[in-house]
């Protein structure tokens, strides 16, 4: 950008950098969202739960097809770009 477009819009710096830090935010969410190694975390502790009997065997079903999705959904993503996680 010339100097001339970089003064203009000055002012709208702030808006700039705040839709910036957003996107990193969001980003950094996603990318733990679709960690294998969380999502398998979060495997482990649903079973666990069944096994106390904090949930049912309906809502273990119905919560371990959403985790096995987004591991798929992850490992799809994963396979590429080569960004994908060592296990």
């Amino acid at each position: 950008m010339g100097l001339i477009s970089e003064v203009l819009l000055l002012p709208f710096a702030p808006v700039r950098g705040s839709a910036w830090a957003i996107k990193q935010v969001v980003q950094e969410a996603e990318r733990i969202y679709y960690d294998p190694a969380t999502i398998r975390a979060e495997l482990a502790r649903l079973e666990e739960q069944m096994e106390a009997g904090e949930i049912t065997e309906e809502e273990f079903d119905r919560l371990e097809d959403e985790l096995l999705d987004r591991l798929e959904i992850a490992s799809r993503g994963s396979a590429g770009t080569g960004n994908g996680t060592t296990s």
